[in-house]
């Protein structure tokens, strides 16, 4: 599990496609800007929103909640992208290429959300201790060992 939520690939993923479709917008008409551009930008930056929002959620529930806010987010930029291809105020294939990222982004939100539930229902594990293999213990001695430890000349300097 990354340590930051800027760690997240789906998140850095949403920022880029959000990112770059504010920049096609900003070369729209003012017409245009206002009623399409506001909106799909706005949506497509509340993906990466809601995605930055979970992972700052301490509750599972609020968690999951977030990830599908983000997911409805990234159906409704979706939307907006088929009203940016219909008035043709981008290439189609600009379009398309978005429809696919957005697409992945998606799927990468629902691999996600089955992850969070399956660690919260016990089918997946978290490592959160750092575990050692444990070390095999020698329970008798070895063959060639001596049966005397210590002879009468060894312990000799104890009685002076």
């Amino acid at each position: 599990m990354p340590t930051s939520f800027e760690d997240l690939k789906v998140l850095k993923s949403a920022e880029a496609i959000a990112d770059s479709v504010y920049k096609s917008a900003e070369q729209w008409n003012e017409f245009a800007r206002d009623v399409v551009g506001k909106q799909i930008a706005r949506a497509a930056d509340s993906v990466g929103a809601n995605i930055a929002e979970s992972f700052g959620r301490f509750h599972f529930g609020e968690k999951v909640q977030f990830l599908y806010y983000a997911r409805g987010s990234v159906f409704e930029t979706k939307y907006w992208l088929n009203r940016v291809a219909a008035r043709n105020l981008m290439v189609s294939t600009e379009s398309q290429k978005y429809a696919s990222q957005l697409t992945d982004i998606a799927r990468q939100l629902n691999l996600f959300i089955a992850s969070l539930k399956g660690q919260r229902s016990g089918e997946i594990t978290v490592a959160k201790t750092l575990r050692e293999n444990p070390v095999e213990y020698a329970s008798g001695l070895p063959d060639d060992f001596p049966n005397i430890l210590f002879d009468e000349s060894d312990l000799a300097w104890l009685e002076s």
